[in-house]
Order: C-alpha cells, then sequence, then structure tokens
C-alpha cells in the first residue's frame, strides 16, 4: 500500500490521481464499462493493485444507476440550423425519458476538448458532439471513455458513432433544379478556401459535380467566399460579385442565412428574384418562408438527425447493439439523413411553373 494510505480508507480519488486518469474513468474501469482503452484499463488495475483498493458493494451498485442525461455539445444556439437541431434533440431524448444538458462548444478546439473531458463529460451517461474545431488529427486526443456520437462532416472518424447531413447531395440538387429552371452561370456562394473537411468543402464538390453533370463550365470565379455563413457574409458576398462584373442566372448558397444577405443586397441593387437571378438556400429554416420573395431551400432534416443521434447515443449508454439502418465500420455506426428539396418563390420563373 502507499505511503500515507494505511490509517485511511482508500478511495476512487486516491487510485484516479495515482493512475492518472479522470474520477469517472475509475468508476468506468470498476463497473467494467466498454468505452475504456485496454492501456488505460490496466494502469487503473494497477493502481488499485497497489493501493489496496477495494470497492464497497452498495457504493458499486449505486455508481452502477445512471444519470439518465446526455449530454449536447453544439456550436451556436443562436444559429437557426443549430437552434432547431439542439430543440429536436430534447424532444427526442425527453421521449425515451432523459434530460439533456448542453454547453455551447464553438469557441475553439481547445474548448471543444475541455468540453470531451469536463464536468459535463462526467455527469452524462454519453455525449452527443457537433465539433466545429476539431479534426481527424486530433483523434489521439479524444480518448473517451463513455459513449460519444458525433454529428456532421467536421470530424470524419470511424472510431465513433457519427450522423450526418446529405452536404454534398443537398447542394447537387439543388444546383441541378437551377439547371433545370434554365439556369446556366450559377454562383456558389460561402465556400472556405484551403478547408478540406466539413460541410463547405462536400457542399462544393456538390455544386461542382452537378455543373460537370450537365454538361456546364465550372469558372472558380463564380465560386464565392464567405468566411461567416450569416446575413451580413451574404451581402457582402453580392457585393463583391457584383464589382468583379459577374452576372450569374442561378446562385446557391451554402446556408439560409448567407441566402437571406444575397436577397437583401440583390433588393438593394435593383436585381430581381427569380426574373433576373434564382436563388437557393440551405437549411430550409423557419424563418425562410418568410423572406421576400421566400426562400428555395434545402432541407437538411434535422429531426432524422436528432432522432438518430439520440437512438444511438440511448443503445450504447443501455449496451446495445445499434438497430439502425446505416453503414458499420469497426463496429461504429456512420448515418447520412436524407435531404429534400423545398422550392418557393426565389427559384420558381414563370416558365419553371
Amino acid at each position: 500500500m502507499a505511503h500515507g494510505m494505511a490509517h485511511r480508507r482508500v478511495t476512487m480519488n486516491d487510485v484516479a490521481k495515482l493512475a492518472g486518469v479522470s474520477l469517472k474513468t475509475v468508476s468506468n474501469v470498476v463497473n467494467g464499462y466498454e468505452f475504456v482503452r485496454e492501456s488505460t484499463r490496466r494502469k487503473v488495475l494497477e493502481a488499485i493493485d497497489e493501493l489496496g483498493y477495494s470497492v464497497n458493494v452498495t457504493a458499486k451498485s449505486l455508481r452502477q444507476g445512471r444519470s439518465d442525461i446526455i449530454g449536447l455539445c453544439i456550436p451556436d444556439p443562436q444559429v437557426p440550423y443549430f437552434a432547431r437541431l439542439l430543440s429536436s434533440i430534447i424532444e427526442e431524448a425527453h421521449l425515451r425519458g432523459r434530460q439533456v444538458m448542453f454547453s455551447p462548444s464553438g469557441v475553439s478546439r481547445q474548448h471543444e476538448l475541455d468540453l470531451l473531458h469536463g464536468p459535463l463529460a462526467s455527469l452524462a451517461d454519453g455525449m452527443i458532439m457537433s465539433p466545429l474545431h476539431l479534426s481527424v488529427e486530433d483523434e489521439p486526443i479524444i480518448d473517451v471513455d463513455y459513449p460519444l456520437v458525433i454529428i456532421g462532416d467536421q470530424l470524419p472518424l470511424t472510431s465513433f458513432d457519427r450522423v450526418t447531413t446529405e452536404n454534398r447531395v443537398g447542394i447537387y440538387n439543388a444546383t441541378t433544379r437551377l439547371i433545370e429552371h434554365g439556369c446556366r452561370r450559377i454562383a456558389i456562394i460561402g465556400v472556405h478556401d484551403g478547408q478540406t473537411t466539413g460541410a463547405a468543402p462536400l457542399r462544393l464538390a456538390g455544386y461542382r459535380q452537378a455543373l460537370r453533370d450537365a454538361g456546364l463550365p465550372n469558372d472558380p470565379a463564380l465560386e464565392i467566399p464567405a468566411a461567416m455563413w450569416h446575413q451580413p457574409g451574404g451581402e457582402e458576398a453580392v457585393r463583391r460579385m457584383l464589382a468583379a462584373g459577374l452576372n450569374p442566372d442561378g446562385i446557391v448558397c451554402m446556408s439560409d442565412l448567407l441566402a437571406a444577405g444575397v436577397l437583401q443586397e440583390l433588393r438593394r441593387q435593383s436585381i430581381r428574384v427569380p426574373q433576373d437571378v434564382q436563388v437557393f438556400g440551405f437549411d430550409d429554416s423557419v424563418d425562410s418562408q418568410y423572406l421576400y420573395p421566400s426562400l428555395s431551400s434545402v432541407n437538411p432534416n434535422l429531426r432524422e438527425v436528432a432522432r438518430t443521434a439520440v437512438e444511438l447515443i440511448c443503445d450504447r449508454i443501455e449496451g446495445q447493439s445499434p438497430t439502425l439502418a446505416g453503414v458499420t465500420v469497426h463496429g461504429r455506426v456512420q448515418f447520412t439523413a436524407p435531404s429534400t428539396i423545398r422550392e418557393r418563390e426565389s427559384s420558381l420563373t414563370q416558365a419553371a411553373d
């Protein structure tokens, strides 16, 4: 027994300190949970042996009880997309008798890592996260010993269950719809130059594929960057586009907030929608139908994303194998929710009718 432990009962805190792990990790090893790396498990067991820690059976039975809390980390609940995702996950969790504890995660990469290993993770039975800053290079650091479900394409890991939307297919379908309406010079707004993971490059790829499939040229000048997918970003993108002498007859926006800014700036410039240029958004936010003109948009099916993420996390918490119809890689489910097109006034010309 380690020095200083002889005259008092050894606790889990002592084991955690010696093993260099969290209290929750020690609890998970003691309770036989599966989400612990073998190397970590060995460190904890060696610390238990060295300290002579003995498990109190009554306390253990209490620890095996669950909090019925799901941790949720999404970037910004003020963004309509994430606000809908948040409310949908809470509703789905309540249907399964569970509460949701939420923390915004969009500040920085370090903040996202801190959330994965912080108090929220200790209180919750499992975590759902939609990261913005983490990347595949962070996988060795994301060493959690609890169920974790990732939402989105920012972190394309196969070591965790993941639920995504049809980023590429959704923009492909929106671009194709504009082509079917007669558009031949279609711009895309919201490009993130140099980004290789996440929604932006996938949506750009869908746009390019639609042009190729229709036999239309891909003009890089029509791929308009917008670092922030919000309304001011859409307005500024249109100003830059027009200043460069670009006059598209169709515009695909990577978010509805961008599209709202695009519609606003086009109206200021006396460019008519949809007569002069047709516009599509992405998200099918509640406000899209109240814009002027009402906005055509890709509906990413966030209800299905939420339902699937909650079902996955609950199955993992209960130790059950997921029964979802998704692709399974190394025992982890990779599920993509199907999207739909919602056409409104911004893309419905008289000719299209």
